[in-house]
Parts: structure tokens; C-alpha cells; sequence
């Protein structure tokens, strides 16, 4: 997933505001945790802000799934800039709930 940072996006520092980038780090991590056609939420998540993101900045994030047992899965977000410096680092823990996305008809 990728974000432009925006006027609207910055802070008093004048860069991209802390949340928004938690944000696109989240919302990668949801896409990733959910692909194996079963329901899963965050059931914990932490992030490091390593490097500001500058207005105007093009922020990619990518997710990774590290581990995967039971109900539970762990995920790294990786979130960049357009000159591919490491932003933030994110990490996730999804846990899976009743439901698939897909019933077994459709697949």
C-alpha cells in the first residue's frame, strides 16, 4: 500500500504526523493477515518511527508474514519512502476469528 504525504498530513514539525503513518502501516498489516480466506484481527501491534517523513514523501508499505500457528500470526510492515530509506518498522499480531471471507461454494 502506498500514501503521499500531503499538506493536511503534517504536524507542527512539519512532517508527516506519527498516526497517518501507523495508519498505512495498520492498514497493510489487515490486508496481509487476511489472505488465507479466514476472518483475522490485530490482537497487538507496536511501531518504530525510524526516519521523519517529509511532505510530499511517497510512503509504500509492505507486509510480511513471519509466523503462523493456531489463531495466531505475527507480520512485519515495512514502511518507505519514494528513495526506498526505511521510514518506520511495524509489527502485528493477528488473531483469527469465526468465518472466511470466500465460502466454500465460491472457491
Amino acid at each position: 500500500m502506498s500514501m503521499r504525504v500531503t499538506e493536511d498530513m503534517v504536524n507542527g514539525q512539519r512532517v508527516c504526523h506519527g498516526g497517518l503513518i501507523f495508519s498505512l502501516a495498520d492498514s497493510s498489516f489487515g490486508y496481509a493477515c487476511n489472505t488465507h480466506n479466514q476472518r483475522a484481527l490485530a490482537a497487538s501491534c507496536a511501531i518504530e518511527f525510524l526516519a521523519p517523513a517529509q511532505l510530499g514523501d511517497e510512503l509504500t508499505a509492505q507486509a510480511t508474514e513471519v509466523a503462523r500457528a493456531g489463531r495466531s500470526a505475527i507480520y512485519d510492515v515495512r514502511v518507505t519512502n519514494q528513495n526506498a530509506e526505511l521510514i518506520a518498522l511495524f509489527r502485528g499480531r493477528a488473531a483469527t476469528v469465526k468465518g472466511a471471507w470466500l465460502n466454500s461454494e465460491l472457491e
